[in-house]
Protein backbone atom coordinates (compact mmCIF):
# COMPACT_ATOMS: atom_id res chain seq x y z
CA UNK A 1 0.00 0.00 0.00
CA UNK A 2 1.45 3.72 -1.06
CA UNK A 3 1.74 6.11 1.82
CA UNK A 4 -0.81 7.93 0.06
CA UNK A 5 -3.28 4.78 -0.19
CA UNK A 6 -2.67 4.23 3.39
CA UNK A 7 -3.46 7.87 4.54
CA UNK A 8 -6.44 8.02 2.74
CA UNK A 9 -7.28 4.45 4.82
CA UNK A 10 -6.36 5.90 7.95
CA UNK A 11 -8.30 9.13 6.92
CA UNK A 12 -11.68 6.80 6.21
CA UNK A 13 -11.24 4.68 9.16
CA UNK A 14 -11.13 8.41 11.68
CA UNK A 15 -13.95 9.61 9.91
CA UNK A 16 -15.84 6.48 10.77
CA UNK A 17 -15.38 6.45 14.57
CA UNK A 18 -16.22 10.34 14.11
CA UNK A 19 -19.31 9.47 12.83
CA UNK A 20 -20.11 6.54 15.24
CA UNK A 21 -19.43 9.00 18.17
CA UNK A 22 -21.82 11.44 17.14
CA UNK A 23 -24.73 9.00 16.08
CA UNK A 24 -24.07 7.28 19.61
CA UNK A 25 -25.74 10.69 21.13
CA UNK A 26 -28.35 10.88 18.71
CA UNK A 27 -32.13 9.61 19.64
CA UNK A 28 -32.13 6.40 19.71
CA UNK A 29 -34.30 3.75 18.45
CA UNK A 30 -37.51 3.15 20.65
CA UNK A 31 -38.43 -0.54 19.81
CA UNK A 32 -39.27 -2.15 16.82
CA UNK A 33 -41.97 -1.10 14.47
CA UNK A 34 -41.73 -4.65 12.56
CA UNK A 35 -39.41 -6.96 12.62
CA UNK A 36 -38.80 -8.58 9.37
CA UNK A 37 -38.86 -12.67 9.44
CA UNK A 38 -35.42 -14.02 9.41
CA UNK A 39 -34.51 -14.94 5.83
CA UNK A 40 -30.43 -15.45 6.14
CA UNK A 41 -29.61 -19.40 6.22
CA UNK A 42 -26.99 -20.49 8.80
CA UNK A 43 -25.39 -23.93 8.82
CA UNK A 44 -26.01 -26.01 11.82
CA UNK A 45 -22.78 -27.69 12.02
CA UNK A 46 -21.06 -24.38 11.70
CA UNK A 47 -23.31 -23.61 14.71
CA UNK A 48 -22.60 -26.57 16.98
CA UNK A 49 -18.71 -25.57 16.04
CA UNK A 50 -18.90 -22.46 17.63
CA UNK A 51 -21.18 -23.60 20.71
CA UNK A 52 -17.98 -26.08 21.37
CA UNK A 53 -15.78 -23.14 20.78
CA UNK A 54 -14.13 -23.67 17.50
CA UNK A 55 -13.93 -20.56 15.82
CA UNK A 56 -13.39 -21.08 12.00
CA UNK A 57 -13.23 -17.64 10.26
CA UNK A 58 -11.59 -16.62 6.69
CA UNK A 59 -9.67 -19.75 6.80
CA UNK A 60 -8.57 -20.02 10.30
CA UNK A 61 -9.30 -21.90 13.26
CA UNK A 62 -9.06 -20.87 16.74
CA UNK A 63 -10.01 -23.35 19.40
CA UNK A 64 -11.00 -21.32 22.44
CA UNK A 65 -13.93 -23.15 24.85
CA UNK A 66 -14.68 -21.18 26.97
CA UNK A 67 -13.60 -17.48 25.37
CA UNK A 68 -15.69 -15.25 24.08
CA UNK A 69 -15.87 -14.52 20.69
CA UNK A 70 -14.48 -10.87 21.31
CA UNK A 71 -11.31 -12.11 23.84
CA UNK A 72 -10.08 -14.41 20.68
CA UNK A 73 -6.66 -13.27 18.79
CA UNK A 74 -7.52 -12.95 15.51
CA UNK A 75 -4.89 -14.28 13.50
CA UNK A 76 -5.83 -12.33 10.17
CA UNK A 77 -7.62 -8.96 9.20
CA UNK A 78 -10.15 -11.37 7.85
CA UNK A 79 -10.97 -13.25 10.72
CA UNK A 80 -11.52 -9.79 12.42
CA UNK A 81 -14.32 -8.82 9.66
CA UNK A 82 -16.45 -12.08 9.96
CA UNK A 83 -16.98 -11.80 13.18
CA UNK A 84 -17.68 -8.31 13.14
CA UNK A 85 -20.38 -8.56 10.54
CA UNK A 86 -22.38 -11.39 12.59
CA UNK A 87 -23.15 -13.62 9.71
CA UNK A 88 -22.37 -16.19 12.57
CA UNK A 89 -25.69 -15.14 14.40
CA UNK A 90 -27.39 -16.97 11.45
CA UNK A 91 -25.40 -20.12 12.35
CA UNK A 92 -26.23 -20.43 15.56
CA UNK A 93 -29.78 -19.24 15.13
CA UNK A 94 -30.01 -22.56 12.98
CA UNK A 95 -28.88 -24.64 16.42
CA UNK A 96 -31.59 -22.53 18.09
CA UNK A 97 -31.23 -24.31 21.21
CA UNK A 98 -30.43 -23.16 25.10
CA UNK A 99 -26.92 -23.76 24.55
CA UNK A 100 -26.98 -21.25 21.11
CA UNK A 101 -28.92 -18.88 22.71
CA UNK A 102 -27.06 -18.38 25.70
CA UNK A 103 -23.66 -17.80 23.17
CA UNK A 104 -26.03 -15.37 20.68
CA UNK A 105 -26.89 -13.23 23.87
CA UNK A 106 -23.93 -12.88 25.51
CA UNK A 107 -22.04 -12.16 22.96
CA UNK A 108 -23.92 -9.80 21.68
CA UNK A 109 -23.96 -7.71 25.20
CA UNK A 110 -20.44 -8.16 25.14
CA UNK A 111 -20.08 -6.58 21.51
CA UNK A 112 -22.69 -3.34 22.85
CA UNK A 113 -20.73 -3.22 25.91
CA UNK A 114 -17.08 -3.74 24.20
CA UNK A 115 -17.75 -1.57 20.77
CA UNK A 116 -20.61 0.54 20.74
CA UNK A 117 -19.94 4.35 20.21
CA UNK A 118 -17.61 3.56 17.33
CA UNK A 119 -15.12 1.92 19.27
CA UNK A 120 -13.12 -1.61 17.59
CA UNK A 121 -12.64 -2.47 14.42
CA UNK A 122 -16.55 -3.11 12.90
CA UNK A 123 -17.32 0.54 12.33
CA UNK A 124 -17.38 0.07 8.15
CA UNK A 125 -20.58 0.59 6.27
CA UNK A 126 -20.80 -2.82 4.63
CA UNK A 127 -19.74 -4.04 8.41
CA UNK A 128 -22.28 -2.54 9.93
CA UNK A 129 -25.16 -2.88 7.34
CA UNK A 130 -24.19 -6.79 7.49
CA UNK A 131 -24.16 -6.87 10.85
CA UNK A 132 -28.19 -4.58 11.64
CA UNK A 133 -29.24 -7.47 8.79
CA UNK A 134 -28.94 -9.77 11.32
CA UNK A 135 -29.48 -8.21 14.48
CA UNK A 136 -32.47 -7.71 12.75
CA UNK A 137 -33.34 -10.99 11.66
CA UNK A 138 -32.71 -12.41 14.82
CA UNK A 139 -33.72 -10.23 17.75
CA UNK A 140 -36.52 -12.25 19.40
CA UNK A 141 -33.97 -15.06 19.48
CA UNK A 142 -31.39 -12.24 21.40
CA UNK A 143 -34.20 -10.50 23.43
CA UNK A 144 -35.86 -13.56 24.81
CA UNK A 145 -35.23 -13.26 28.59
CA UNK A 146 -33.94 -9.99 28.35
CA UNK A 147 -33.66 -7.62 31.08
CA UNK A 148 -34.77 -3.84 30.20
CA UNK A 149 -31.58 -2.61 30.84
CA UNK A 150 -30.13 -4.91 28.05
CA UNK A 151 -33.13 -4.45 25.68
CA UNK A 152 -33.11 -0.56 25.70
CA UNK A 153 -29.03 -1.00 25.18
CA UNK A 154 -29.74 -2.79 22.32
CA UNK A 155 -32.32 -0.63 20.81
CA UNK A 156 -29.71 2.41 21.35
CA UNK A 157 -26.93 0.71 19.54
CA UNK A 158 -29.15 -0.46 16.63
CA UNK A 159 -30.50 3.51 16.83
CA UNK A 160 -26.84 4.49 16.91
CA UNK A 161 -25.75 2.05 13.35
CA UNK A 162 -28.59 3.31 11.74
CA UNK A 163 -27.55 6.77 11.89
CA UNK A 164 -24.06 5.91 11.15
CA UNK A 165 -25.05 3.88 8.02
CA UNK A 166 -26.86 6.76 6.74
CA UNK A 167 -23.77 9.33 6.54
CA UNK A 168 -21.54 6.74 5.89
CA UNK A 169 -22.77 4.38 3.23
CA UNK A 170 -21.49 6.45 0.38
CA UNK A 171 -17.73 5.46 1.60
CA UNK A 172 -18.56 1.95 1.09
CA UNK A 173 -16.66 0.52 -2.13
CA UNK A 174 -19.63 0.61 -4.87
CA UNK A 175 -20.93 -2.93 -5.55
CA UNK A 176 -21.16 -6.18 -2.75
CA UNK A 177 -20.48 -3.45 0.19
CA UNK A 178 -22.41 -0.50 -0.98
CA UNK A 179 -25.52 -2.92 -1.68
CA UNK A 180 -24.76 -4.60 1.90
CA UNK A 181 -24.58 -0.87 3.96
CA UNK A 182 -27.89 0.38 1.82
CA UNK A 183 -29.87 -2.99 2.60
CA UNK A 184 -28.49 -2.64 6.34
CA UNK A 185 -29.83 1.00 6.08
CA UNK A 186 -33.30 -0.13 4.22
CA UNK A 187 -34.06 -2.75 7.37
CA UNK A 188 -33.26 -1.07 10.10
CA UNK A 189 -35.32 2.15 8.67
CA UNK A 190 -38.56 -0.17 8.23
CA UNK A 191 -38.02 -2.08 11.32
CA UNK A 192 -37.28 0.55 14.18
CA UNK A 193 -39.01 3.15 15.67
CA UNK A 194 -38.15 6.97 15.47
CA UNK A 195 -35.98 5.57 12.18
CA UNK A 196 -38.37 5.76 9.58
CA UNK A 197 -37.26 9.01 7.79
CA UNK A 198 -33.83 6.95 6.32
CA UNK A 199 -36.10 4.38 4.51
CA UNK A 200 -36.77 6.56 1.02
CA UNK A 201 -33.00 8.22 0.89
CA UNK A 202 -31.67 4.54 1.28
CA UNK A 203 -34.31 2.68 -1.40
CA UNK A 204 -33.55 5.55 -3.72
CA UNK A 205 -30.04 4.96 -3.23
CA UNK A 206 -29.96 1.49 -3.72
CA UNK A 207 -32.00 1.98 -7.22
CA UNK A 208 -29.28 3.96 -8.46
CA UNK A 209 -26.47 1.35 -7.47
CA UNK A 210 -28.67 -0.95 -8.92
CA UNK A 211 -28.76 0.94 -12.57
CA UNK A 212 -25.14 1.71 -11.73
CA UNK A 213 -23.44 -1.69 -11.15
CA UNK A 214 -25.93 -4.31 -12.52
CA UNK A 215 -25.36 -4.38 -16.29
CA UNK A 216 -27.96 -5.83 -19.15
CA UNK A 217 -26.73 -9.24 -18.74
CA UNK A 218 -27.36 -8.78 -15.24
CA UNK A 219 -23.60 -9.53 -13.99
CA UNK A 220 -20.98 -7.30 -11.95
CA UNK A 221 -18.25 -5.70 -12.98
CA UNK A 222 -16.15 -8.26 -11.06
CA UNK A 223 -17.41 -11.40 -12.97
CA UNK A 224 -17.61 -12.84 -9.60
CA UNK A 225 -20.73 -15.06 -9.54
CA UNK A 226 -20.55 -15.75 -5.83
CA UNK A 227 -21.00 -12.03 -5.36
CA UNK A 228 -23.39 -11.84 -7.82
CA UNK A 229 -25.82 -14.41 -5.19
CA UNK A 230 -24.91 -12.60 -2.22
CA UNK A 231 -26.09 -9.00 -4.08
CA UNK A 232 -29.15 -10.37 -5.56
CA UNK A 233 -29.71 -11.97 -2.14
CA UNK A 234 -29.83 -8.64 -0.88
CA UNK A 235 -31.82 -7.36 -2.93
CA UNK A 236 -34.61 -9.95 -3.14
CA UNK A 237 -34.73 -9.24 1.26
CA UNK A 238 -34.87 -5.45 0.63
CA UNK A 239 -37.82 -6.04 -1.59
CA UNK A 240 -39.17 -8.28 0.45
CA UNK A 241 -38.97 -5.83 4.11
CA UNK A 242 -40.68 -2.98 1.55
CA UNK A 243 -43.49 -4.91 0.57
CA UNK A 244 -44.17 -6.30 3.92
CA UNK A 245 -44.26 -2.63 5.63
CA UNK A 246 -46.72 -1.83 2.75
CA UNK A 247 -44.02 -0.07 0.36
CA UNK A 248 -42.89 -1.05 -2.98
CA UNK A 249 -39.30 -1.34 -3.87
CA UNK A 250 -37.99 1.30 -6.81
CA UNK A 251 -38.64 0.12 -10.65
CA UNK A 252 -34.67 -0.05 -10.88
CA UNK A 253 -34.11 -2.26 -8.26
CA UNK A 254 -36.85 -4.15 -9.48
CA UNK A 255 -35.62 -4.91 -12.68
CA UNK A 256 -32.15 -5.58 -11.45
CA UNK A 257 -33.67 -8.78 -10.06
CA UNK A 258 -35.63 -9.56 -12.86
CA UNK A 259 -31.93 -9.67 -14.85
CA UNK A 260 -30.04 -11.31 -12.26
CA UNK A 261 -32.07 -14.24 -11.52
CA UNK A 262 -31.74 -15.67 -15.37
CA UNK A 263 -28.46 -15.09 -15.04
CA UNK A 264 -27.71 -17.40 -11.92
CA UNK A 265 -29.20 -19.84 -13.26
CA UNK A 266 -27.19 -19.92 -16.03
CA UNK A 267 -23.87 -19.65 -13.47
CA UNK A 268 -25.09 -22.75 -11.67
CA UNK A 269 -24.11 -26.43 -12.30
CA UNK A 270 -26.49 -29.05 -12.40
CA UNK A 271 -25.10 -29.80 -8.98
CA UNK A 272 -26.57 -26.47 -7.65
CA UNK A 273 -23.45 -25.22 -7.40
CA UNK A 274 -22.20 -22.00 -8.87
CA UNK A 275 -19.68 -21.99 -11.01
CA UNK A 276 -16.05 -21.28 -9.39
CA UNK A 277 -14.24 -17.97 -11.21
CA UNK A 278 -13.01 -15.02 -10.36
CA UNK A 279 -12.81 -15.49 -6.78
CA UNK A 280 -16.25 -17.12 -6.59
CA UNK A 281 -16.96 -20.24 -4.51
CA UNK A 282 -19.91 -22.42 -5.23
CA UNK A 283 -21.93 -20.08 -2.78
CA UNK A 284 -24.03 -21.03 0.24
CA UNK A 285 -25.77 -24.12 1.00
CA UNK A 286 -29.56 -23.49 0.33
CA UNK A 287 -28.75 -19.39 -0.61
CA UNK A 288 -29.43 -19.70 -4.11
CA UNK A 289 -32.25 -21.87 -4.06
CA UNK A 290 -33.69 -19.61 -1.46
CA UNK A 291 -33.16 -16.62 -2.82
CA UNK A 292 -34.28 -17.83 -6.36
CA UNK A 293 -37.40 -18.49 -4.76
CA UNK A 294 -38.29 -15.11 -2.95
CA UNK A 295 -37.66 -13.34 -6.21
CA UNK A 296 -40.53 -14.98 -7.61
CA UNK A 297 -38.55 -15.09 -11.48
CA UNK A 298 -38.98 -18.07 -13.26
CA UNK A 299 -37.22 -16.85 -16.18
CA UNK A 300 -34.65 -19.68 -17.41
CA UNK A 301 -31.56 -18.56 -18.77
CA UNK A 302 -31.25 -17.52 -22.55
CA UNK A 303 -28.68 -18.72 -25.16
CA UNK A 304 -25.32 -16.66 -25.35
CA UNK A 305 -23.35 -15.27 -22.64
CA UNK A 306 -24.49 -14.33 -19.46
CA UNK A 307 -22.19 -11.87 -17.36
CA UNK A 308 -19.32 -13.08 -19.96
CA UNK A 309 -19.89 -17.02 -19.18
CA UNK A 310 -21.30 -19.45 -21.32
CA UNK A 311 -23.39 -22.35 -20.47
CA UNK A 312 -23.92 -25.77 -22.55
CA UNK A 313 -26.07 -28.49 -20.64
CA UNK A 314 -27.89 -31.63 -22.16
CA UNK A 315 -28.77 -34.98 -19.98
CA UNK A 316 -27.37 -34.77 -16.97
CA UNK A 317 -24.39 -32.71 -17.82
CA UNK A 318 -23.59 -28.93 -17.57
CA UNK A 319 -20.39 -27.08 -18.73
CA UNK A 320 -19.85 -23.14 -17.90
CA UNK A 321 -17.06 -21.43 -19.40
CA UNK A 322 -15.64 -18.51 -18.93
CA UNK A 323 -15.82 -16.53 -22.91
CA UNK A 324 -15.21 -12.61 -21.59
CA UNK A 325 -11.38 -10.85 -20.87
CA UNK A 326 -11.19 -10.79 -17.49
CA UNK A 327 -12.38 -8.09 -15.01
CA UNK A 328 -10.60 -4.93 -15.32
CA UNK A 329 -8.18 -3.74 -12.05
CA UNK A 330 -10.28 -1.17 -10.64
CA UNK A 331 -13.56 -3.51 -10.89
CA UNK A 332 -12.23 -6.65 -8.76
CA UNK A 333 -8.71 -7.20 -7.36
CA UNK A 334 -9.60 -10.88 -7.48
CA UNK A 335 -10.04 -11.64 -11.37
CA UNK A 336 -8.28 -14.96 -12.45
CA UNK A 337 -6.46 -15.55 -15.56
CA UNK A 338 -9.31 -18.09 -16.63
CA UNK A 339 -10.07 -16.96 -20.30
CA UNK A 340 -11.62 -19.93 -22.11
CA UNK A 341 -11.36 -22.16 -18.91
CA UNK A 342 -14.59 -24.64 -18.46
CA UNK A 343 -16.46 -26.69 -15.75
CA UNK A 344 -17.99 -29.30 -15.79
CA UNK A 345 -20.45 -31.23 -13.45
CA UNK A 346 -22.52 -34.69 -14.08
CA UNK A 347 -25.59 -34.68 -12.23
CA UNK A 348 -25.20 -33.95 -8.55
CA UNK A 349 -21.17 -34.20 -8.86
CA UNK A 350 -18.39 -32.35 -10.41
CA UNK A 351 -15.92 -33.49 -12.20
CA UNK A 352 -13.85 -30.77 -14.04
CA UNK A 353 -13.51 -27.94 -12.14
CA UNK A 354 -10.86 -24.95 -11.15
CA UNK A 355 -8.74 -24.78 -8.59
CA UNK A 356 -10.73 -21.61 -7.10
CA UNK A 357 -9.69 -18.67 -4.89
CA UNK A 358 -6.95 -19.22 -2.22
CA UNK A 359 -6.84 -16.01 -0.73
CA UNK A 360 -8.30 -17.56 2.76
CA UNK A 361 -4.84 -19.55 2.60
CA UNK A 362 -2.69 -17.23 2.35
CA UNK A 363 -1.57 -14.40 -0.20
CA UNK A 364 0.80 -17.23 -1.89
CA UNK A 365 -2.42 -19.64 -2.40
CA UNK A 366 -4.12 -16.39 -3.45
CA UNK A 367 -1.68 -15.40 -6.41
CA UNK A 368 -1.92 -19.27 -7.22
CA UNK A 369 -5.19 -19.91 -7.45
CA UNK A 370 -5.94 -16.52 -10.16
CA UNK A 371 -2.60 -17.82 -12.51
CA UNK A 372 -3.98 -19.46 -15.58
CA UNK A 373 -2.10 -23.13 -14.60
CA UNK A 374 -4.97 -23.33 -11.84
CA UNK A 375 -7.70 -23.36 -14.39
CA UNK A 376 -8.91 -25.89 -17.01
CA UNK A 377 -7.31 -24.54 -19.86
CA UNK A 378 -4.93 -23.96 -22.03
CA UNK A 379 -1.87 -22.21 -20.96
CA UNK A 380 1.72 -21.26 -22.07
CA UNK A 381 4.56 -22.65 -19.82
CA UNK A 382 6.01 -19.78 -18.03
CA UNK A 383 2.80 -17.61 -18.56
CA UNK A 384 -0.34 -16.53 -18.04
CA UNK A 385 -3.06 -15.41 -20.18
CA UNK A 386 -2.98 -12.19 -18.22
CA UNK A 387 -0.74 -9.97 -16.26
CA UNK A 388 -1.67 -10.85 -12.83
CA UNK A 389 1.80 -11.37 -11.21
CA UNK A 390 1.61 -14.70 -9.54
CA UNK A 391 4.28 -16.30 -8.27
CA UNK A 392 3.64 -19.23 -6.69
CA UNK A 393 2.31 -22.25 -9.36
CA UNK A 394 0.31 -24.79 -8.12
CA UNK A 395 3.21 -27.73 -7.75
CA UNK A 396 5.67 -25.00 -5.90
CA UNK A 397 7.32 -23.27 -9.28
CA UNK A 398 8.31 -20.20 -7.21
CA UNK A 399 8.80 -17.26 -10.60
CA UNK A 400 6.96 -14.53 -12.09
CA UNK A 401 4.34 -15.64 -14.93
CA UNK A 402 3.08 -12.42 -17.06
CA UNK A 403 1.19 -12.06 -19.84
CA UNK A 404 -1.05 -9.24 -21.71
CA UNK A 405 -4.47 -9.49 -20.68
CA UNK A 406 -6.81 -10.66 -22.99
CA UNK A 407 -8.34 -7.42 -24.76
CA UNK A 408 -10.29 -9.34 -27.06
CA UNK A 409 -12.49 -12.79 -27.50
CA UNK A 410 -14.26 -13.98 -29.78
CA UNK A 411 -17.13 -16.65 -29.21
CA UNK A 412 -19.25 -18.48 -31.86
CA UNK A 413 -22.03 -20.65 -30.92
CA UNK A 414 -22.72 -23.91 -32.90
CA UNK A 415 -25.56 -26.57 -32.85
CA UNK A 416 -26.37 -29.56 -35.02
CA UNK A 417 -29.11 -32.81 -34.73
CA UNK A 418 -25.92 -34.22 -32.71
CA UNK A 419 -26.02 -31.71 -30.01
CA UNK A 420 -24.38 -27.99 -29.39
CA UNK A 421 -21.18 -26.17 -28.77
CA UNK A 422 -18.88 -23.67 -29.33
CA UNK A 423 -15.69 -22.48 -30.80
CA UNK A 424 -14.28 -19.42 -29.45
CA UNK A 425 -10.48 -17.22 -29.48
CA UNK A 426 -8.67 -15.25 -27.22
CA UNK A 427 -5.24 -13.01 -28.17
CA UNK A 428 -3.72 -13.28 -24.83
CA UNK A 429 -0.70 -14.38 -25.98
CA UNK A 430 -0.34 -12.31 -29.09
CA UNK A 431 2.10 -9.85 -28.03
CA UNK A 432 4.13 -12.19 -26.25
CA UNK A 433 4.45 -15.24 -28.64
CA UNK A 434 2.21 -14.41 -32.12
CA UNK A 435 -0.25 -17.07 -30.89
CA UNK A 436 -4.11 -16.83 -30.28
CA UNK A 437 -5.12 -19.58 -28.13
CA UNK A 438 -8.85 -20.85 -29.92
CA UNK A 439 -10.73 -23.45 -28.19
CA UNK A 440 -13.83 -25.46 -29.33
CA UNK A 441 -15.80 -27.55 -26.89
CA UNK A 442 -18.78 -30.00 -28.41
CA UNK A 443 -21.71 -31.51 -26.04
CA UNK A 444 -23.47 -34.52 -27.29
CA UNK A 445 -26.64 -34.08 -27.35
CA UNK A 446 -27.70 -37.26 -24.50
CA UNK A 447 -24.88 -35.15 -22.49
CA UNK A 448 -22.96 -38.25 -22.24
CA UNK A 449 -19.98 -37.01 -24.52
CA UNK A 450 -17.68 -34.32 -24.94
CA UNK A 451 -15.13 -33.49 -27.88
CA UNK A 452 -12.66 -30.78 -27.52
CA UNK A 453 -10.03 -29.27 -29.38
CA UNK A 454 -7.27 -26.45 -28.60
CA UNK A 455 -5.25 -24.47 -30.81
CA UNK A 456 -2.65 -22.13 -30.83
CA UNK A 457 -2.60 -20.03 -34.34
CA UNK A 458 -0.55 -17.09 -35.53
CA UNK A 459 -3.74 -14.93 -37.64
CA UNK A 460 -1.70 -12.25 -39.28
CA UNK A 461 1.64 -11.89 -40.40
CA UNK A 462 2.82 -9.99 -37.43
CA UNK A 463 1.44 -12.66 -35.90
CA UNK A 464 3.74 -15.14 -37.58
CA UNK A 465 6.66 -12.38 -37.20
CA UNK A 466 6.43 -12.60 -33.26
CA UNK A 467 6.33 -16.06 -33.81
CA UNK A 468 9.13 -16.64 -35.74
CA UNK A 469 11.12 -14.18 -33.19
CA UNK A 470 10.01 -16.83 -29.87
CA UNK A 471 11.09 -19.69 -31.77
CA UNK A 472 14.53 -18.13 -32.70
CA UNK A 473 14.78 -17.35 -28.99
CA UNK A 474 14.24 -20.71 -27.91
CA UNK A 475 16.42 -22.20 -30.53
CA UNK A 476 13.64 -23.50 -32.47
CA UNK A 477 12.82 -25.87 -29.78
CA UNK A 478 9.29 -24.87 -30.17
CA UNK A 479 7.24 -23.23 -27.55
CA UNK A 480 5.93 -25.79 -24.56
CA UNK A 481 2.65 -25.78 -23.55
CA UNK A 482 0.13 -27.75 -21.60
CA UNK A 483 -3.91 -28.45 -21.39
CA UNK A 484 -4.56 -28.75 -17.97
CA UNK A 485 -8.32 -30.49 -16.66
CA UNK A 486 -8.08 -29.89 -12.93
CA UNK A 487 -10.50 -32.86 -11.74
CA UNK A 488 -12.60 -32.63 -8.50
CA UNK A 489 -10.93 -34.23 -5.00
CA UNK A 490 -14.00 -36.88 -5.02
CA UNK A 491 -13.12 -37.86 -8.28
CA UNK A 492 -11.05 -40.65 -8.74
CA UNK A 493 -8.52 -40.82 -11.16
CA UNK A 494 -6.30 -43.57 -13.45
CA UNK A 495 -4.35 -43.50 -16.04
CA UNK A 496 -5.29 -47.17 -18.86
CA UNK A 497 -4.43 -48.41 -21.74
CA UNK A 498 -0.64 -48.03 -20.94
CA UNK A 499 -1.06 -44.56 -20.17
CA UNK A 500 -3.32 -43.86 -23.74
CA UNK A 501 -6.31 -42.61 -21.21
CA UNK A 502 -7.74 -41.44 -17.95
CA UNK A 503 -10.69 -43.24 -16.47
CA UNK A 504 -12.34 -40.97 -14.16
CA UNK A 505 -14.71 -42.79 -11.29
CA UNK A 506 -17.31 -40.21 -9.27
CA UNK A 507 -18.84 -41.38 -6.14
CA UNK A 508 -22.18 -41.48 -7.91
CA UNK A 509 -20.85 -44.98 -9.50
CA UNK A 510 -20.48 -43.19 -13.37
CA UNK A 511 -16.86 -43.65 -14.97
CA UNK A 512 -15.93 -41.25 -17.89
CA UNK A 513 -12.84 -41.60 -19.54
CA UNK A 514 -10.61 -39.22 -20.93
CA UNK A 515 -8.81 -39.84 -24.71
CA UNK A 516 -6.59 -37.49 -26.47
CA UNK A 517 -5.20 -37.39 -30.83
CA UNK A 518 -1.95 -38.85 -29.46
CA UNK A 519 -0.21 -35.08 -30.49
CA UNK A 520 0.13 -34.56 -26.78
CA UNK A 521 1.96 -36.17 -24.15
CA UNK A 522 -0.65 -37.38 -21.34
CA UNK A 523 0.23 -37.05 -17.86
CA UNK A 524 -1.65 -37.23 -14.57
CA UNK A 525 -0.20 -35.10 -11.97
CA UNK A 526 -0.99 -33.50 -8.75
CA UNK A 527 -3.37 -30.59 -8.28
CA UNK A 528 -5.53 -28.55 -4.83
CA UNK A 529 -8.78 -27.98 -4.89
CA UNK A 530 -9.15 -24.20 -2.73
CA UNK A 531 -12.41 -24.70 -0.77
CA UNK A 532 -13.76 -21.61 1.62
CA UNK A 533 -14.25 -22.67 5.12
CA UNK A 534 -11.98 -25.57 4.89
CA UNK A 535 -8.58 -25.36 7.20
CA UNK A 536 -6.18 -26.34 4.33
CA UNK A 537 -6.48 -26.83 0.59
CA UNK A 538 -7.90 -30.38 -0.78
CA UNK A 539 -5.25 -32.73 -2.67
CA UNK A 540 -6.69 -33.93 -6.10
CA UNK A 541 -5.52 -34.52 -9.48
CA UNK A 542 -5.16 -32.44 -12.83
CA UNK A 543 -4.68 -34.35 -16.30
CA UNK A 544 -2.42 -32.61 -18.21
CA UNK A 545 -2.05 -32.53 -22.24
CA UNK A 546 1.52 -31.25 -22.85
CA UNK A 547 3.13 -30.41 -26.20
CA UNK A 548 4.94 -27.44 -27.70
CA UNK A 549 3.66 -25.42 -30.52
CA UNK A 550 6.58 -25.86 -33.63
CA UNK A 551 4.28 -24.55 -36.51
CA UNK A 552 1.96 -21.51 -37.24
CA UNK A 553 -1.28 -24.21 -36.34
CA UNK A 554 -0.95 -26.65 -33.10
CA UNK A 555 -3.13 -28.55 -32.73
CA UNK A 556 -4.67 -31.09 -29.65
CA UNK A 557 -7.90 -32.70 -29.55
CA UNK A 558 -9.35 -34.47 -26.58
CA UNK A 559 -12.62 -36.40 -25.58
CA UNK A 560 -14.73 -37.16 -22.47
CA UNK A 561 -17.38 -40.05 -22.79
CA UNK A 562 -18.74 -41.76 -20.09
CA UNK A 563 -18.84 -45.09 -19.79
CA UNK A 564 -20.54 -46.57 -17.41
CA UNK A 565 -23.58 -44.97 -15.06
CA UNK A 566 -24.77 -46.46 -12.16
CA UNK A 567 -26.65 -44.04 -9.69
CA UNK A 568 -25.94 -44.99 -5.84
CA UNK A 569 -28.11 -42.53 -4.54
CA UNK A 570 -31.54 -40.79 -5.23
CA UNK A 571 -29.57 -37.67 -4.73
CA UNK A 572 -27.53 -38.97 -7.58
CA UNK A 573 -30.87 -39.47 -9.59
CA UNK A 574 -32.11 -36.06 -9.48
CA UNK A 575 -31.54 -34.17 -12.79
CA UNK A 576 -30.68 -31.11 -14.00
CA UNK A 577 -30.94 -27.73 -11.74
CA UNK A 578 -34.30 -26.73 -13.57
CA UNK A 579 -35.69 -28.94 -11.36
CA UNK A 580 -34.36 -26.86 -7.85
CA UNK A 581 -35.43 -23.64 -9.00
Amino acid sequence: MSQSEDWRAKNVRRMNKYHAWRAARATPALGFVSQPEPKSIGSFARGRQLIGGNFLFAGYLVEAPNASIWDIEAPAPGFVEEIHGFAWLDDLAAVGDYNARHRAQDWIKDWVERFSGGKGPGWTPDLTGRRLIRWIHHALFFLSGQEADVSNAFYKTLGQQTIFLSRRWRTASPGLSRFEALTGLIYAGLSLVGMEEHVAPAVKALAQECEAEIDAEGGLPTRNPEELLEVFTLLTWAAAALSEAGKIAEESHLAAIERIAPTLRALRHSDGGLARFHGGGRGIEGRLDHALASSGNKVPPGQGLHMGFLRLAAGRTSIIIDAATPPKLEASFNAHASTLAFELTSGRRPLIVNCGAGSSFGPDWRRAGRATPSHSTLGIEGFSSSRLGAKRMIGGHLREFLADIPTEVRLELRSNDDGGGFVAGHDGYVKTHGLTHIRQIELSKDGRGIAGEDTLATITGEDERQFDRMMDRLKLQGIPFQVRFHLHPDADAELDMGGAAVSLALKSGEIWVFRHDGRAKLSLERSVYLEKNRLKPRASKQVVLSAAAMDYATRVRWTLAKAQETPTTLRDLEMDDETLS
